[in-house]
Order: C-alpha cells, then sequence, then structure tokens
C-alpha cells in the first residue's frame, strides 16, 4: 500500500454528511479501532508510522470532527479542558490560548475559556470552572499572588498545569525563565552603553515579578552597575501601570534614567506613552525594552525592541500535557521552555541626554 494517499484516493462525501471514524477508518485501509486509537493519541498500543500518518491524513481529508457527545457519554468525560486567564485582551494571554485551543482540537478536546480577574475575591472561582463535570482538566495561567493559586490547584477536582510560572507545592507547570529574561533584555541595554536603567515591575510575590526583579539585579551587579531602588517602581502588568510606574520614575528628582526596562509588553506601552507625553524621545532621549513579542511590539511608534519567548508553544504544549495526565500518559508534567531570543528595533539605542521630569 502507497505510503502516501493521492489526492483522488477519497470519494468525497456528500456535502449534508459529517465523516464518520468508519469513513476515516475505510480511507485509511485500517481497522476502526486502529484508527480511534491514533486519532485519541493513545499511545498504550503501537501503530506503524506509516498506518498512523495515513490515518490522520484522511482524518484532514475527511474533515473529520469526532462526536464529543457521544464520545463523553459512552466514557463519562467532558473531553473538554478549562484554561483560566486573567486578561483575555493581553496579546501574551490570547497567544496562550491561541495554542492550547490548537493542542486540544488535536487531541480531540474542546477548550472552555474562563475570565478571572486579578486579584479576584472569590477563591473558589476555579473550583466552580472545574466542577460540575464541565472539564475535565485545567489551565492556569494567571498574575495573582502564590497562594491564591496554590488555593486554587488544591480545590481544583482535576488535574491542573499552572503556564508562564513555576510554583512550589504544584507539579505540574510549563513555564520560561524569567530571570533568564530579563538578564537578556537588561544587558542589550548596558551593551548599548545604559547604567542609567529603570525596571518596571510586576508585584513581588508571583514568581513571575520576583524572577524578572531577580534578572534585572543580576544584570547590573554582572556589569559592576550599583543597585538605584529609586529606578524601580511597581507598574504591575498594564498599560495603565506601566504609565503610572513610568511618571513616578521620571518625576523623581534625580534618577535621570536613560533606558528602562518594562515587565510585559502592556506595561512598556503604558511606558512610552507616558514618556511621549513629557516631550521626551523614544529612543533618542530614553530607550525601552521588555519581555514578550508579538504583532503589537511591531506595530508601535517607535517598535519595541522585546525578549521573544514561544507564547503560544507553551499553551500548545501545556494542553497536550494536561490531556495526557487526564488520560494516563503521564504522571507529572514540569517542563521549562527554550529559546528565548532578543528581536532588536526601534525603542532601543546608544544613551542620550537623561532625562527626569521633577
Amino acid at each position: 500500500m502507497s505510503k502516501d494517499l493521492p489526492s483522488d484516493s477519497l470519494s468525497p462525501l456528500p456535502s449534508s454528511a459529517r465523516a464518520t471514524l468508519n469513513d476515516v477508518a475505510s480511507h485509511a485501509g485500517v481497522d476502526v479501532s486502529t484508527a480511534s486509537r491514533v486519532l485519541r493519541g493513545d499511545q498504550k498500543q503501537r501503530v506503524g508510522e506509516e498506518t498512523r500518518l495515513r490515518i490522520l491524513e484522511a482524518a484532514k481529508r475527511l474533515d473529520y470532527q469526532p462526536n464529543i457527545t457521544a464520545r463523553s457519554l459512552r466514557v463519562a468525560k467532558t473531553f473538554s479542558l478549562g484554561i483560566a486567564v486573567p486578561q483575555l485582551d493581553n496579546p501574551v494571554f490570547s497567544q496562550m490560548i491561541i495554542g492550547a485551543e490548537r493542542g486540544a482540537r488535536e487531541r480531540g478536546y474542546s477548550l472552555l475559556i474562563a475570565h478571572i480577574e486579578e486579584g479576584f475575591p472569590d477563591d473558589d472561582a476555579y473550583e466552580r470552572l472545574a466542577s460540575a463535570n464541565r472539564v475535565d482538566g485545567l489551565l492556569i495561567t494567571t498574575l495573582d499572588d502564590n497562594s491564591v493559586v496554590l488555593r486554587a490547584a488544591r480545590k481544583a477536582r482535576v488535574p491542573v498545569v499552572l503556564l508562564n510560572r513555576a510554583m512550589q507545592g504544584i507539579d505540574n507547570s510549563i513555564y520560561f525563565d524569567s530571570s533568564e529574561a530579563a538578564r537578556i533584555a537588561v544587558r542589550h541595554l548596558i551593551d548599548l552603553g545604559h547604567t542609567r536603567i529603570a525596571h518596571l515591575s510586576g508585584q513581588l510575590n508571583p514568581s513571575t515579578g520576583i524572577g524578572r526583579f531577580a534578572g534585572y539585579r543580576d544584570a547590573l551587579a554582572e556589569a559592576g552597575i550599583p543597585f538605584d531602588p529609586g529606578l524601580v517602581a511597581v507598574s504591575g502588568y498594564t498599560i495603565k501601570g506601566g504609565a503610572e510606574a513610568m511618571r513616578t520614575v521620571l518625576r523623581q528628582a534625580g534618577t535621570s534614567p536613560t533606558a528602562v526596562f518594562a515587565i510585559t509588553l502592556a506595561a512598556a506601552a503604558g511606558a512610552i506613552m507616558a514618556i511621549q507625553q513629557y516631550g521626551i524621545r523614544v529612543p533618542e532621549d530614553l530607550s525601552v525594552v521588555t519581555v514578550h513579542d508579538g504583532p503589537i511590539a511591531e506595530a508601535m511608534f517607535p517598535p519595541l525592541t522585546t525578549v521573544q519567548m514561544p507564547v503560544e508553544q507553551m499553551g500548545y504544549d501545556g494542553a497536550i500535557g494536561l490531556i495526557d495526565l487526564i488520560e494516563g500518559r503521564k504522571t507529572q508534567i514540569n517542563s521549562m521552555l527554550h529559546p528565548l531570543q532578543l528581536v532588536v528595533r526601534g525603542s532601543t539605542a546608544a544613551p542620550g541626554q537623561p532625562h527626569d521630569v521633577a
């Protein structure tokens, strides 16, 4: 049998017909149980690579979609994952969702998205999402402090994978090295000649904020640059917070930064807005760099220099890992993603005139 399905080997289904598992098996030349195992991602029984690819190609050409309702009734599962995010309008979290949905879809699961705001007062919100047989597992990405996340994970009655953070007490997580990302960003500014580098930080309880603050300080120390607490202001992770923190730094007499490292893309956008409101030029007078990348960074004026992280891949790996936990293929998921890549654009340059507006 040929390894590849010729373009005319699949007779088209009537336009009103929905492809079934039997159709996929028939077109791939295998029995239904083999097709089912491959499409479920079941690796307990070995299927040859040629056969597996033939089944996947048949499913793709026939636009096969599993009947999740029937399957749920048969095995008492929802075949749904939940993902809890704190900001739906944040491009970092939207990229995670895209990746998670892709991973879930590949394994025949759907994705339920829940918006649980930062500082949400109801600790039971996560538990409700995971209860009443709504989802089989939960992806959590949050800006709340570690105690809130730990309580949420313990209350959830389904497997949980934490995204973008690692935390003691939670076994399953997929994350980046936030400290290294910050070091890369700040080293870039130092290499350009900057020594007065401000930091718009996150809250110092979540591991993301701690890691990036540590990376900022480490990069300064490695270059022999003294740490100045007057150059640090807490911005949080929003545009508004970034703008307010940048104003705080600029108004503080004697700070005179020539560059700023913002904790997130949103905070950097707010910082640039505040800088330009004071008539200060980016990057001629003040350079700006941040962590995370995307179309918004390219579209800003000037285009923003960033440390690129594969956020969509993190969402994808999180969904695949969570399904592996649900279906018993793995007992623990703990992975630090690489690589981190500096993307130099128009928001950074050699130092200009120091500025404060006190």
